[in-house]
């Protein structure tokens, strides 16, 4: 017998223990499928060429790849991750407190060479002070980090733009944190050397308020990894990460004073309880991860958390960790942590998980009412999903999740029993949907076409609940 036969049968036979007293929601919940929702209707051809929507539904291009932006730097190119928060009209003169103002903080996954703020030959780098740069780099400024757009849903006119983050790189996905900031990640684990002057792999913390860049302060306790997403457990302020590999695993953080993550913290990876190494991609007959079961976890600590052989996920999954396809978006909604790993189910089409944090989620009476996972739903087929990433609760309770695959790629919706529909069709260049986020006021939902890099507002007569 070969050593993954057996590590398989102790490992399954761990999580048929593990799984015998969970409970389930929808033990026997039917297969999902993907349909046009009835008050919808289907995808009508975008004259222009761009995003194919449902009848009644109309979008606004906020911006391009290589605009120029209020700072006098370009639109960066890239944009991936991004939230909306309500906006106090600070700067904006009559427009101060206006109703639907809102700000949009969005990332921008490049890397030297991409298209960046600061132009050909970063002629426009000068425009930053250089202490506001995480990151020069060596002969090309490091391009990655986030920009700011104030935009009102009431007249759908954009006040303005502006970088508000700098020095970074592959800012991916990250998350909006209860006290109107964003977390933006590096989808890295660059080294000082060649190109950079410092390491990479980490989250940073960007104030929606800010009207210029922000310090670029790395919260090194939350982990260096291929960072993806963040969601904050607002009951707790646990921090919930995931990391966009293989062989990934999910981590929380546990500050040391909720709300200031600079101030340090506990890091950990989430463990399925009594049954340890579990392997939830379902890749082949080594992995059976049940769907609509919830099953409870514990949580092991990590140490040497900046990791500088990258070897984090895989000292953790040593400890017992729960291993996961290619963690990617992440939001909290509806009491849960919702999370995507784009290649997880048989086909590698991909999962989408739920997590419920205990009452008491990272205190010491936590073991008395444990948090719990469920896979909720996996893709059988592309049609079906292909390659789930970013994603966000609607207003109205679904999730909405942005696909990053090789065809067609569309915005859909999930239904609260597993059945897809879809919100919207990439007509233009192939590429994925990045960044959806509604509006505080629930008006408009934003999202990007990572290339060539252009951010839409689309409205319409949204579903009810």
């Amino acid at each position: 017998m070969n050593s993954n036969r057996r590590w398989f049968l102790k490992s399954a036979a761990a999580l048929s223990a593990a799984f015998s007293t969970a409970s389930s929601t929808l033990a026997s919940g039917p297969s999902p499928r993907r349909r046009v929702r009835a008050d919808l209707g289907g995808l009508l051809p975008d004259p222009d060429g761009l995003l194919d929507l449902p009848a009644g539904f109309e979008y606004q291009v906020l911006s391009r790849t290589g605009d120029e932006m209020s700072d006098g730097l370009l639109v960066p190119g890239g944009p991936d991750g991004m939230a909306a928060f309500a906006d106090l009209g600070a700067d904006l003169g009559a427009d101060a407190g206006a109703g639907g103002l809102t700000r949009i903080v969005r990332n921008h996954e490049l890397m030297p060479g991409n298209p960046s703020a600061f132009g050909a030959g970063d002629a426009r780098g000068d425009k930053i002070p250089a202490q506001k740069f995480y990151d020069r780099g060596r002969g090309v400024l490091c391009p990655g980090g986030t920009s700011t757009l104030v935009y009102d849903t009431e007249s759908r006119s954009l006040k303005k733009k502006f970088l508000s983050l700098a020095g970074t790189a592959r800012n991916c996905a990250g998350g909006a944190t209860p006290w109107g900031s964003w977390i933006t990640c590096e989808e890295a684990t660059f080294l000082r050397g060649d190109e950079y002057d410092r390491n990479h792999g980490y989250c940073f913390e960007v104030d929606a308020a800010a009207d210029s860049p922000v310090d670029p302060i790395p919260l090194v306790g939350m982990g260096r990894f291929n960072h993806e997403a963040v969601a904050i457990d607002a009951a707790s302020g646990t921090v919930f990460l995931t990391e966009d590999r293989p062989d990934s695993l999910l981590y929380r953080f546990l500050p040391d004073e909720p709300g200031n993550l600079a101030a340090g913290g506990i890091l950990q990876a989430l463990r399925i309880r009594r049954a340890p190494m579990v392997d939830t991609r379902n890749w082949n007959e080594y992995s059976h991860f049940p769907l609509n079961t919830q099953v409870e976890v514990d949580w092991v600590d990590l140490d040497n958390v900046e990791a500088p052989e990258d070897d984090l996920r895989e000292r953790g999954f040593l400890k017992g960790a729960a291993r996961f396809a290619r963690g990617e978006g992440m939001w909290a909604g509806d009491g849960a942590i919702w999370f995507a790993c784009t290649s997880g189910g048989r086909k590698q089409c991909g999962q989408i998980f739920c997590y419920r944090p205990s009452p008491d989620e990272g205190q010491r009476n936590e073991r008395r009412k444990r948090g719990t996972l469920e896979l909720y739903l996996e893709s059988s087929h592309p049609r079906l999903l292909d390659f789930c990433d970013n994603l966000t609760v609607a207003p109205w309770g679904d999730l909405v999740l942005c696909e990053d695959g090789k065809g067609d790629n569309f915005l859909v919706g999930v239904g609260s029993k597993g059945d897809i529909y879809p919100l919207a069709r990439n007509a233009g260049a192939p590429s994925e949907f990045a960044g959806a986020t509604f509006s505080p006021d629930g008006k408009a939902l934003f999202v990007n076409l990572q290339w060539p890099g252009i951010t839409v507002a689309i409205f319409g007569p949204w579903p009810n609940a």
